[in-house]
């Protein structure tokens, strides 16, 4: 008797078949026997599930913006079933006691498989990190940011040198920010202009080691796309979303790097195709949060439960490519982070979603982020009907199974060492 099997789905490539899973894995693609638990997916679409590679999943004093049960649940809800949690905590993951700390708390909240990054100071050593289970290090930050203070270059170099010789991936936040404070969209795009960014890339190649492949995190332009080093990293907000499209004091519209003029949002649509990766870069605030004057209000959107059905609505007008999407949400992070991607294949993690592949409007009371606001509200997306994590439901038609999530340890993990 098998697990679970999922009849008459879709495939990628056309086929409708049954999807026999047993003790958590994929067994068989084809005509399936019986099951404990078998659901009907005819005329469900079903893709390898996303792993969102940027996650901020606040927690601690930051609850109330998120934690890391909404997170997941967003997550899972927008048919992603791993995310990786960035280091710019309160306070921030610099040590092993810091990371020990974040691991207790995850493990007690998630739905979802989940990573967590190691954070980079002056002042910390990357190894004992690594070989408690960073997955990576980053978002390092190249200019400042919200709960992230920016390294020198000097810094910054010494940094990637000792993580280089981990065989750790380095994940990198860059930007040039001029003097000044923003009163306006417009103006927090010119302190943190599209020229800076560029420029900021030709400046950091000088500080990595020979060899070394960076990832470079939310990369906001087609310039600045052209001329990054390493793997190329780009959020559905800097996709979807211009200035244009909120009133010139509208802090809900307020992040780094800064959402762009529409002409230069078209730009950086239009070259999809260079685009190595989506991640969500979810980085709620409460409304109390953003409902204060523009300079005083921090940076960040939510945005894990949208960046699926916002790129599979592309697909759904011929605009993306299914495999394209794929490729860039269940396959690309996976190969920067060095884990087995989700996938039919031996050896990949039996992680899938299924969708009906009909759109609806985008909804914030609809969307389970503790934040509860979304900018995309409006808009139109294509969620998933059932989500699957390793050969087990998940999520389906609104409803949680509450599975414990899983962690996922980087490539430097000593088992031994693991939080007993």
């Amino acid at each position: 008797m098998l697990d679970l099997v999922l009849r008459n789905a879709l495939l990628p490539d056309g086929r409708v078949a049954d999807l026999s899973f047993q003790e958590g894995t994929l067994l068989h693609i084809g005509s399936a026997g019986r099951a404990d638990e078998e659901i009907q997916c005819r005329g469900l679409l079903c893709i390898p599930a996303a792993t969102d590679m940027h996650v901020h999943m606040r927690g601690g004093i930051q609850s109330a913006k998120e934690d890391w049960r909404t997170g997941t649940m967003a997550a899972l809800a927008g048919g992603v079933t791993m995310v990786v949690d960035q280091p710019n905590t309160i306070p921030p993951i610099f040590s092993r006691e810091q990371f020990q700390n974040r691991m207790k708390e995850a493990e007690k909240g998630a739905l979802s498989s989940f990573a967590i990054n190691g954070g980079v100071s002056p002042a910390s050593d990357p190894l004992p990190l690594w070989n408690a289970g960073a997955m990576a290090f980053g978002e390092i930050f190249a200019a400042p940011s919200s709960y992230g203070d920016a390294l020198t270059f000097e810094e910054l170099r010494d940094a990637l040198l000792a993580i280089n010789s981990l065989g750790a991936p380095a994940t990198i936040h860059c930007e040039q920010v001029l003097p000044g404070s923003p009163d306006t969209l417009a103006d927090h795009h010119a302190l943190r202009s599209p020229e800076g960014e560029a420029d900021s890339f030709q400046q950091m190649r000088a500080a990595l080691p020979k060899g070394m492949k960076p990832h470079i995190c939310h990369i906001s332009s087609s310039q600045s796309l052209a001329v990054a080093p390493g793997s190329k990293e780009v959020t559905p907000h800097h996709l979807f979303l211009s200035i244009e499209q909120f009133e010139p004091e509208d802090t809900f519209g307020r992040v780094n790097p800064p959402l762009r003029p529409e002409a230069e949002r078209k730009a950086l649509f239009a070259s999809w195709d260079e685009i190595d990766l989506i991640a969500s870069d979810h980085a709620p605030h409460t409304r109390e949060d953003k409902e204060v004057p523009f300079a005083d209000a921090p940076s960040g959107l939510p945005g894990v439960e949208t960046m699926l059905p916002l790129l599979m609505n592309e697909v759904t007008k011929g605009t993306f490519s299914l495999q394209s999407v794929i490729e860039k949400t269940a396959r690309a992070p996976c190969r920067v982070l060095g884990i087995p991607p989700s996938g039919f294949g031996e050896g990949e993690r039996s992680d899938f979603a299924l969708y009906a592949m009909k759109p609806e409007t985008i909804q914030a009371e609809k969307l389970h982020s503790r934040c509860g606001w979304t900018p995309y509200e409006g808009k139109t997306g294509v969620f998933p009907s059932l989500v699957v994590r390793f050969g087990r439901i998940a999520y389906r038609e609104g409803e949680y199974t509450h599975e414990p999530g899983t962690w996922m340890p980087g490539r430097g993990y000593h088992p031994g060492e693991h939080i007993e």
